[in-house]
């Protein structure tokens, strides 16, 4: 870092994106983003909007907002709209994090965002099989983060559990992440009729296809909502852009098509998992739009190694209890026959 960098910040390990590499085409199964193009009327609506794109968006982000709500049965002062939903983590974390408590292994980004905020933070250990136990998460009084489902496990907790966590804990914000919600998992949307202390996130970036566009939501009581506002006309009052706006607008239009490339993502999880275990692999069930596999006695980053030399990218991390794990995103029905055929060439390889 340079000599000028603010010692507030020089400690900071910031968030390591999935890779983008530039220098080949690759299966690319390390970013959970989806192998579907947006819906239909999408890119048009982007690209009509562009001829506004002289004129600022508006800062309420309104249209979209609406039709977002209705989607979910809300009004529109019970959401807000967001560059992609990792805006909604660090504008919660800012607003209600005095302190924090967030599972050990989950999203990279929750520890980056408490320590950019500088908010004191508590890593609750998962236990052995992985899985987050509710009871571990009552009464702590402290802001609690949890992705659900989880990643990179894909575990999903039921909604009973997520209302346990929520009624435990009334005397702090109890910030669901629902970045994957839309595999599998159940939404805790129908909680916040009962609980004013439940904030939920949601993306576009997952289930409707539109990663680069960066559209987000934050999800809770009005009040809630007011305090995220103050944040966000305190840094970024045009947030969204209206590219964007109009993108999410007509994918909204167009849901139905959304929710059938996530049933086809989920029949794909189905094949995926089982060829993993054909091939002696160990994985959780998944709600995701990926799969969390470790094989005994192949390390998790040689298979990461050896699965990009052959042009098939999956996500590896060096954390100490998952090491020998990697995490897949689900693709097409041709990308994972691609995957499994490597997977199991590199077995033959490393294991022979």
């Amino acid at each position: 870092m340079s000599r000028f960098f603010t010692d507030r910040y020089a400690s900071l390990v910031p968030y390591t994106p999935g890779e983008q590499p530039q220098n080949r085409q690759y299966v690319k199964l390390n970013t959970n983003e989806s192998p579907f193009p947006p819906a239909p009327g999408v890119v048009e609506a982007a690209a009509r909007e562009s001829a506004n794109c002289r004129l600022y968006s508006d800062p309420e982000s309104r249209a979209v907002s609406e039709a977002f709500a209705a989607s979910l049965g809300l009004d529109a002062s019970q959401v807000l709209a967001v560059n992609g939903s990792d805006e909604a983590l660090n504008f919660a974390f800012m607003a209600f994090g005095k302190k924090l408590a967030f599972p050990d292994i989950s999203y990279g980004f929750y520890p980056v965002f408490a320590a950019l905020n500088h908010i004191p933070y508590t890593e609750i250990p998962l236990r052995e099989d992985l899985r987050l136990a509710p009871e571990d998460y009552f009464g702590l009084h402290r802001m609690i983060v949890i992705a659900n489902p989880n990643a990179p496990t894909g575990i999903a907790l039921r909604r009973d559990e997520v209302e346990a966590i929520v009624a435990a804990n009334r005397d702090v914000v109890v910030l669901i992440d629902e970045a994957y919600v839309d595999f599998g998992a159940e939404s805790a949307v129908p909680l916040l009729a009962h609980y004013d202390n439940l904030l939920i996130a949601q993306t576009f970036s997952k289930s409707r296809s539109l990663a680069g566009a960066r559209l987000g939501f934050a999800i809770g009581s009005e009040a809630l909502i007011r305090d995220l506002n103050t944040i966000k006309y305190s840094t970024n009052p045009y947030n969204v852009n209206r590219m964007t706006a109009a993108a999410g607008i007509a994918s909204l239009a167009a849901d139905e098509y959304n929710r059938a490339n996530a049933l086809t993502i989920r029949e794909n999880r189905r094949f995926t998992t089982d060829g993993l275990r054909a091939l002696g692999f160990e994985l959780p069930e998944s709600s995701a739009n990926f799969v969390f596999a470790r094989r005994p006695g192949l390390p998790g980053e040689t298979l990461y190694r050896k699965l990009k030399e052959r042009g098939v990218l999956v996500r590896h991390f060096s954390k100490s209890r998952i090491e020998d794990y990697v995490r897949v995103t689900i693709g097409t029905r041709e990308q994972m026959e691609i995957f499994l055929r490597e997977t199991e060439d590199v077995i033959k390889e490393v294991m022979a």
